[in-house]
């Protein structure tokens, strides 16, 4: 297998793009990807695969591989569209990198691109729903945020937790939102703050829960050959899994324990040849303080129960031992669906790259992506390592 390199990386602000189509925002965030590898011929790009849950429901739009493609100007190549619910960005990575890995073309594009703010929250939450079990939590009414929130009150429960404990991780995120010109929420919280919120879904409060926007990302992904021929810094993607769990909470043995997080984090590392040491910055599905709790736990950062004391003695923050959310992260970034785990890719190559600016993680040089599809059903997770040019 072949060696793979990211190339370009490059998205539009996170906002309520109302004046602005999935199309638009799409060829912004590709023509900033390319802006980075310049050089490159775009007649070059064998593979287009487009990371998105919701365009059928929320853009009604089908066909997005076909559809986006053209839209950028890379008609004619093969193009589809990967759904994974939250976790399509990095499945649609993982995708890219094993073509290029076998040589089934020398570059190809990832898109990730979502346009939801057009319809009602009712609506929105809705097709958010559709990534639990349909049969046995969606027909009750359950979202995603009660779901999250249900898991927050058992983890309270078993490790002697208060809410507040978690509050850690949402002023983290937005003490680093604010630094980023292109997050959603560029402003500051305080843990009496997120005391005081009223709450969405008991435990889970207002400052506790990300806002679903729209955006578009894009990454270039090329053979060594290819990144060798441009100019600058190069990142490879030293490692891709992906795993699943049961979508249903009721029917997993532990449903703290997210199986699918720890089983494709534990491959890619492997795949990268690296181990939990070595990673220095990293970007987790974080829309609420207990799904980045959780994941880091079942990564293997923090033992179980551990990670909201590990989050208040800075352990999170860009100083601290697993720098999280440089951009804000889903809570104060945004959440942009199916299109995150690029966003997240997008600012991890920032970050290895040394242009992430006040939020650099001084000296990374290992970042790990992990993005989760519905409550940890699919779990994609990426291991990118910065080499000199």
């Amino acid at each position: 297998m072949n060696n793979v390199y990211v190339v370009g990386a490059g998205a539009t602000p996170v906002a309520e793009h109302y004046g602005r189509s999935l199309a638009d925002l799409a060829s912004e965030a590709v023509r900033a990807a390319f802006a980075q590898a310049p050089g490159l011929d775009a007649r070059r790009v064998g593979a287009v695969y487009v990371a998105n849950a919701l365009g059928e429901v929320m853009a009604s739009q089908g066909q997005l591989g076909a559809y986006l493609a053209a839209s950028v100007g890379l008609a004619g190549v093969a193009a589809l569209r990967v759904e994974a619910a939250g976790a399509s960005g990095g499945v649609a990575l993982h995708q890219a990198a094993q073509a290029v890995a076998a040589g089934d073309c020398e570059v190809a594009v990832v898109l990730g691109a979502e346009k939801v703010t057009d319809r009602l929250d009712g609506a929105l939450e809705a097709a958010l729903a559709l990534a639990a079990d349909a049969e046995a939590e969606g027909i009750h009414g359950v979202t995603l945020t009660a779901q999250w929130a249900l898991l927050m009150r058992r983890y309270m429960h078993e490790h002697g937790y208060a809410a507040e404990a978690f509050a850690p991780f949402p002023v983290n995120a937005h003490a680093n939102a604010a630094k980023n010109p292109q997050a959603l929420y560029r402003f500051g919280i305080s843990a009496d703050k997120y005391r005081k919120a009223g709450q969405i879904a008991s435990p889970l409060n207002m400052l506790d829960c990300s806002s679903v926007a729209d955006g578009a990302a894009a990454l270039i992904v090329a053979s060594e050959s290819i990144a060798r021929e441009l100019a600058g810094p190069r990142v490879r993607l030293a490692g891709t899994a992906v795993a699943s769990d049961t979508p249903s909470l009721g029917a997993r043995r532990d449903p703290l324990d997210l199986l699918a997080a720890r089983a494709s984090a534990h491959v890619a590392l492997g795949r990268a040849h690296m181990g939990l040491g070595d990673v220095q910055v990293l970007e987790l599905s974080d829309p609420h303080g207990i799904a980045a709790a959780l994941a880091l736990e079942a990564i293997g950062f923090y033992e179980r129960g551990s990670a909201p004391r590990h989050a208040a003695d800075g352990a999170i923050t860009a100083t601290g031992r697993t720098p999280l959310a440089t951009a804000g992260g889903f809570k104060a970034r945004g959440d942009i669906a199916g299109a995150s785990g690029v966003y997240q890719v997008v600012e991890l190559i920032r970050q290895l790259r040394g242009e992430a600016g006040p939020a650099q993680v001084a000296g990374a040089r290992v970042a790990l992506a992990q993005s989760l599809g519905g409550v940890g059903v699919t779990a994609a997770t990426s291991v990118l390592v910065a080499e000199a040019p």
